[in-house]
């Protein structure tokens, strides 16, 4: 039963009504102005009752929302994947923290308004912000454990709801909102803010310090090469580069100040070279595993970025191939398993043509090789992702004859989620790898020549994946947000 069906009176901060917006910019501030009105409310009533007696009162509190209305089948730029939605019809979405997505708020909001000439609604929902998000960003407020107050807070607040937190929006599951609304963002407020919960959990880093474009790795010697990178960036003035941020927040602007680092790193370690306007870069350290592969990347995509990449380590299958040697993905043989359920296996995952060319030019630029000499250094095909690490020690039979019959050229656990997650969320996905070892050629990866490789190899190979960020941060958005990662009926928000 709910409040109402109990005679449970709810109070609410007082009622405002939709205001009509044609400037993106006065939307975006009076989204925050109810966002704010919303949460101070909710953290000063709960820090009213936390310590007493259950109130006679439910206490509750509405995300704010965008709507739009357009009657008009006439067809926008046909060249554009979003900015625009494909129907006649009533669009919305619930907004989470308008003070973090601002400037992609003004984005998507502009280009509405530009591209269909009809305004914007901004007011409150009908969806509740559970408590524990409306109080996440006041460090003076925390929750306490279910149990340790003197009565159940599912009571008297909003708590979060898994039941409505989903990816229903886009795994094209034809999800309308409760008022019969279509969908307006990919994502729903309540999944927003649940990811920037697990983010801040998982990276030990605000979600605030990420940048547009994410690297992930799968070992620690990218992060140190990254650091080195970063100081060198921060001791030059033209380089555009202003702070780095590592795990608990550390945010160094000068080259020699001293990072500190938590006595216990999370999970998944972040790094963040920053840039005022956030196109900077952000390492992910994801470890070993399709698992964490899916988790980072199934939270850092609420935050839109406009491209990540793996750079991490893989086995070469082929015996022409080096150790060394750099492997540029335009294809993948999934046998991860994580994300079966959400994206079948049967679904190609297409390389995206302004990825592949920032990549590919990005490892001419930092070899100084061209054209027929970078085959001597990189091979582009079919990467192969497995879910089990010591695949080499099962029967060759299976395993080998399908990494022949795909043609695959280099082997890992991490690169076909990262791309397939990139596909699922519609986020710029792209692959380079470097080959550690040669396990069907008899070069395993033994300490001697690891050693060896990770002194030649990996500052070279994170300079590629930073300078390919760079190479995409100088094209137009319409440019690397791809038609190709739009369904039939597509969100108007990236």
């Amino acid at each position: 039963m709910n409040a109402s069906e109990l005679r449970i009176p709810v109070v609410t901060p007082p009622h405002a009504e939709h205001e009509v917006f044609t400037d993106a910019q006065a939307a975006v501030e009076r989204l925050k102005a109810l966002y704010a009105e919303a949460c101070t409310f909710l953290a000063g009533t709960f820090s009213q009752t936390v310590h007493g007696a259950q109130p006679p009162t439910r206490y509750r509190a509405y995300y704010p929302e965008i709507r739009l209305t357009t009657t008009s089948h006439a067809q926008v730029d046909t060249r554009l994947s979003f900015g625009h939605v494909s129907a006649p019809g009533i669009y919305s979405t619930t907004i989470t923290r308008p003070d973090l997505f601002r400037n992609y708020l003004v984005q998507q909001i502009g280009l509405l308004l530009e591209n269909h000439g009809v305004p914007v609604l901004i007011g409150p929902s009908q969806t509740p912000i559970p408590v524990h998000f409306a109080v996440a960003n006041d460090p003076s407020v925390t929750v306490p454990q279910e149990g340790a107050m003197a009565f159940p807070l599912r009571d008297v607040f909003d708590v979060p709801d898994l039941a409505t937190t989903h990816d229903d929006i886009v795994n094209g599951l034809g999800y309308t909102h409760e008022d019969g609304s279509a969908p307006l963002a990919p994502f729903t407020a309540q999944r927003v803010d649940y990811s920037l919960a697990r983010l801040s959990h998982y990276t030990a880093t605000d979600p605030s310090h990420f940048q547009n474009h994410v690297l992930f790795t799968n070992y620690q010697f990218y992060v140190e090469e990254f650091e080195a990178y970063a100081r060198r960036a921060l001791a030059d003035p033209d380089s555009g580069y202003t702070s780095f941020v590592g795990p608990g927040n550390c945010e160094i602007t000068t080259c020699d100040c001293k990072i500190e680092v938590p006595a216990k790193l999370p999970q998944m370690p972040s790094y963040h070279l920053k840039r005022p306007d956030g196109t900077g870069v952000s390492l992910v350290n994801i470890g070993v595993g399709p698992s964490n592969a899916k988790t980072a990347t199934d939270h850092i995509a609420v935050l839109r970025p406009h491209a990540w990449l793996m750079v991490g380590h893989c086995a070469g299958l082929r015996n022409s191939q080096r150790l060394g040697d750099f492997v540029l993905a335009h294809a993948y043989l999934r046998e991860d398993k994580v994300l079966d359920d959400d994206l079948p296996i049967w679904i190609p995952i297409p390389p995206l043509a302004e990825i592949q060319r920032s990549l590919e030019q990005a490892v001419a630029d930092v070899t100084e090789l061209e054209d027929f000499e970078l085959k001597r250094i990189m091979r582009t095909g079919t990467v192969a992702s497995l879910d089990n690490r010591n695949w080499e020690l099962r029967d060759h039979t299976g395993p080998v004859q399908r990494l022949s019959q795909s043609r695959a050229i280099a082997l890992d656990m991490e690169s076909a989620t990262i791309a397939a997650n990139g596909f699922r969320f519609r986020v710029p996905y792209g692959t380079l790898l470097c080959v550690s070892d040669k396990p069907l050629h008899g070069e395993l990866k033994l300490p001697g020549m690891a050693s060896d490789f990770y002194k030649d190899q990996v500052g070279r190979h994170l300079l590629i994946g930073i300078r390919a960020m760079e190479i995409l941060r100088g094209m137009p958005l319409e440019r690397i947000h791809s038609r190709k990662l739009r369904s039939f009926e597509e969100t108007a928000f990236l």
